[in-house]
């Protein structure tokens, strides 16, 4: 028998478990009416991806109450193994000082300086995951 392919679905838990233990994502927006991708590092907070950026950045400005997307995945390329995990909310600004203060310890720290102008949350009310995987094919 040879091996192929399959995707499996995840159910919400798990897409959680997997964002959860990631730490960076992109996010998916729009840019002057074309998609555009923007790698950050988050954390995952209750159902909510936390990310920083910087005031006046594409992203800060793309992201405030717009419909967006997060993905997170970690694909084997020689095996063809692996998972992805893509959430979309709208996003919006964190503004509240207590939840800020929290979220501060938790926030990895930015990979360019200067990059912490904006705290940006992304609810996931709509949240999907599959796996890649290897299973036996009859070849029979």
């Amino acid at each position: 028998m040879a091996e192929t392919a399959e995707l499996v679905e995840f159910d919400r838990g798990t897409c959680l478990r997997l964002l959860a233990h990631g730490v960076v994502g992109r996010v998916v927006f729009t840019d002057a009416a074309m998609p555009a991708a923007q790698p950050v590092n988050y954390v995952l907070d209750g159902e909510e991806i936390i990310f920083r950026t910087a005031g006046g950045s594409k992203l800060a400005a793309a992201t405030r109450r717009a419909v967006v997307a997060f993905q997170v995945d970690d694909i084997d390329v020689d095996t063809h193994i692996g998972w992805s995990v893509l959430g979309i909310g709208e996003a919006y600004e964190v503004t509240d000082t207590d939840r800020l203060a929290e979220l501060v310890e938790r926030l990895p720290a930015p990979w360019a300086s200067g990059r912490t102008a904006h705290t940006i949350a992304i609810p996931l009310p709509r949240l999907t995951g599959r796996r890649l995987c290897l299973g036996d094919a009859d070849t029979g």
